[in-house]
């Protein structure tokens, strides 16, 4: 397919769409508006609900993806916008639910600056996501993009931040298609030890009254049989 010269802004809703995702949910602000009106060229392709604040949009996209099994996607300003999505973050986290956030950032030459509305929302989501990206051109977006939507649903689900800066949703760029189903040293799947199970197994031979609790990562991974087994 040829490449489509369209703005960074663009590049996000389609590569959202190429993606597979068909409702956001967000609340609008100055740093994100170019998003805004991209999404709006696009409202027969991607809905978007629109919510009363930037807690309930992710908390909406948790919602979504629970019910759905699809990544929950949400979108929200710099500064307070995006300082307002931490509490989901965290949830997300613990609940391993997939759920990509996009916030807008100033723009690159300013940050650092204490400019209106900057936050290092990078550093603050660092410890609470999967994995969190800056971006600061606008080529980099449809790979960025891709390759949050394959994190925050392969392995342990869990939650994904993109931050993007003002000049990269404004700018410009030759946009082809991207899928991704591999990021080099990231493993979804952990290494297995066998010292570990066998301890384990021990110890449940040796008990006298075994309990089990089971969470929902063995809905998320298919698991039922091996835990009937197990438990059998």
């Amino acid at each position: 397919q040829p490449p489509q010269a369209v703005s960074g802004s663009e590049a996000v809703v389609l590569s959202l769409l190429q993606g597979g995702v068909r409702t956001v949910f967000g609340y609008p602000g100055g740093a994100i508006m170019p998003v805004y009106d991209a999404l709006f060229e696009y409202d027969h392709q991607i809905r978007h609900i629109l919510v009363r604040h930037e807690q309930g949009s992710i908390h909406a996209a948790q919602g979504y993806a629970r019910a759905s099994g699809r990544p929950g996607v949400c979108i929200a300003t710099s500064g307070p916008g995006a300082t307002n999505l931490i509490t989901g973050i965290a949830d997300a986290k613990m609940d391993s639910t997939p759920v990509v956030c996009i916030t807008g950032q100033v723009p690159s030459k300013m940050l650092g600056s204490d400019a209106f509305q900057e936050t290092d929302i990078i550093s603050v989501s660092a410890p609470l996501t999967k994995w969190n990206y800056q971006i600061t051109r606008p080529e980099e977006i449809p790979e960025v993009t891709a390759k949050a939507l394959y994190i925050a649903r392969s392995g342990r689900p869990g939650p994904v931040l993109i931050d993007i800066t003002k000049n990269a949703q404004i700018g410009t760029l030759d946009y082809r298609p991207v899928n991704v189903d591999h990021v080099r040293g990231y493993r979804p799947r952990p290494t297995l030890e066998p010292q570990s199970i066998e301890a384990g197994a021990r110890l449940i031979d040796q008990s006298r009254k075994p309990f089990v609790l089971v969470g929902q990562g063995v809905l998320l991974s298919e698991a039922q049989d091996e835990l009937r087994t197990l438990v059998e």
